[in-house]
């Protein structure tokens, strides 16, 4: 059986507060769901990471909201694998509406969520915002999932030749998003169709939106630089470098690394 390294790591930046959330399950400081615990639906790993919208309060309890709802769903759904990761998005989803029609002051508050599921036949994941889902294989780094805010768009228009590449980039408009968790009908969702096989010395990364603060060449160059370390080593890493640029603007960042092990040779010898 697959087991599987993670941790995650989060920085707030230079805001004095923190809207940002992520969980797993098994929690963090287990063994990776390893043989000796239980597993959810054949899931090895649930690791789930959510950003925040709507203000101090409003916005660090959307995403606390949302990753508690999720992984408290998909631990008690049947069905294939896209089936339970979009009806614990559903799941997350009514969570929300049920907060703000308890409480109409939350009114406009919200998250992202970008949520992946490790098992014995690779990865699999559901999104929804611009939290991103990074693949890293032989020192590359791959976008898996689709980015819902303006910034696609704004990139085509500057392809096209409407507007800059520079423009597109300083646009304040970059960050808007077109789909985020909400309560209300999810505009835009991104699940995957089957599972990503992963490979020795690959590393999924799920981050939140302030992590773009660094090239993606250079979330190459740092996970490249501390593949072997670990998964704790890359997260810790990666917080390091976004805090080092002292951006007077830095969102949030949080992390979450998750690295397959090696599966131990099986002994074949019989025992006394």
């Amino acid at each position: 059986m697959q087991a599987f390294d993670f941790a995650a790591r989060a920085t707030r930046g230079a805001r004095d507060y923190q809207e940002d959330a992520s969980a797993f399950w098994p929690p963090e400081g287990s063994s990776g769901g390893g043989p000796d615990l239980p597993t959810a639906n054949s899931a090895r790993l649930v690791a789930v990471l959510a950003d925040g919208m709507g203000g101090h309060t409003a916005g660090a309890l959307a995403s606390r909201v949302v990753c508690e709802s999720f992984i408290s769903a998909y631990k008690g759904l049947n069905g294939s694998r896209p089936q339970r990761l979009l009806k614990s998005l559903q799941s997350a989803n009514d969570a929300i509406a049920v907060k703000v029609r308890a409480n109409p002051i939350l009114s406009g508050m919200g998250s992202t969520l970008v949520a992946a599921v490790f098992a014995d036949e690779g990865v699999e994941w559901v999104s929804v915002g611009d939290s991103p889902l990074l693949l890293f294989r032989q020192g590359e780094i791959a976008h898996l999932n689709e980015d819902h805010s303006l910034a696609p768009e704004l990139d085509r228009l500057a392809a096209l030749g409407r507007m800059t590449p520079e423009e597109a980039k300083a646009d304040p408009r970059r960050h808007m998003l077109r789909s985020a968790v909400t309560g209300d009908d999810l505009d835009l969702v991104d699940v995957s169709k089957r599972p990503l096989a992963l490979e020795a010395g690959d590393y999924v990364i799920l981050a939140s939106d302030g992590l773009q603060t660094l090239e993606t060449s250079e979330v190459q160059r740092i996970v490249k630089a501390y593949a072997e370390a670990g998964a704790e080593a890359v997260a810790d890493a990666l917080i390091r470098e976004v805090e080092a640029l002292r951006d007077p603007h830095q969102d949030n960042t949080t992390v979450i690394a998750v690295r397959p092990l090696p599966e131990a040779p099986i002994d074949h010898r019989s025992g006394d």
